[in-house]
């Protein structure tokens, strides 16, 4: 016998399977691509993520979505990339023939989660403030929209990719196969859309349905029933208290090193 739950999640997953071919057929410009930051060497991966629809549970109950075509990063935003951010890395000596407006954060007074390690680990820490102004950034610094995951959107790609418990260990890093920390982005195995770590590692900053800062997934540090699709935490005062800064700082959260941040982009 199969709870009503499962049910209704079997028939959502089988609505999305029904819709994501005809998606991809409307949108045939939509491909893998790889995106470079000017003025550094970083670049980072995007996968084209198929229309469909979506059931999301909330605070206010499950609430039905529409999900346009979009592209995913294939994985969380590391620090190789973030540092170019924070560090300005890339600029150069020459005057710049335009500003990108975009403002970058104070340097950290103790980077978060530096224990972890640093070159190909994914970036975490920031705040929900932050993760904004760095998709302007990036797509100040690339010509291309990029902006953070409504938690519909993040929901609609996570499912797609089908990371069912079976799998799971193979595909996300927990509290019993992570030893405590965050690991490299793409170490784990990929799912059904050639994406990493959409559970596990660090949780991801989304814009929830009221435009509320909520991060998803799960992390490194939680336990396996505890990560997945569904799986959401709201900023709390806990997040940012140790911070010494008065008013507290907008770019930071030291006591938040399980949440970090992937991008998405529009057609």
């Amino acid at each position: 016998m199969h709870s009503r739950a499962q049910i209704r999640t079997a028939m959502v997953l089988l609505m999305i399977s029904i819709c994501a071919p005809r998606a991809l057929a409307q949108s045939p410009d939509m491909a893998p691509y790889v995106e470079r930051i000017e003025g550094s060497l970083v670049s980072f991966e995007m996968m084209p993520v198929p229309a469909g629809t979506v059931q999301v549970a909330t605070p206010a109950g499950p609430r039905t979505v529409e999900v346009g075509p979009f592209w995913v990063a294939k994985t969380e935003v590391t620090w190789d990339l973030y540092d170019v951010f924070v560090y300005g890395l890339d600029k150069t000596s020459e005057p710049a023939s335009d500003a990108d407006a975009v403002s970058r954060p104070t340097k950290p007074y103790v980077l978060p989660g530096e224990q972890f390690g640093h070159a190909g680990m994914p970036a975490l820490g920031m705040t929900f403030h932050a993760a904004h102004a760095f998709a302007r950034w990036v797509s100040a610094r690339t010509g291309h929209s990029y902006r953070v995951p409504t938690e519909a959107e993040w929901e609609h790609a996570c499912r797609l990719g089908r990371t069912d418990p079976s799998v799971l260990d193979a595909r996300a890093w927990h509290a019993k196969n992570a030893g405590d920390r965050t690991h490299p982005v793409g170490t784990s195995e990929a799912d059904a859309l050639n994406v990493h770590d959409l559970l596990g590692n660090v949780a991801e900053w989304v814009v929830g349905f009221d435009a509320d800062s909520v991060v998803k997934g799960g992390a490194f540090e939680d336990a396996p029933d505890d990560i997945g699709c569904s799986a959401r935490r709201s900023q709390t005062p806990a997040w940012n208290a140790t911070d010494p800064q008065l008013p507290k700082s907008r770019w930071w959260l030291p006591d938040a090193p399980f949440l970090g941040l992937r991008l998405v982009r529009d057609p």
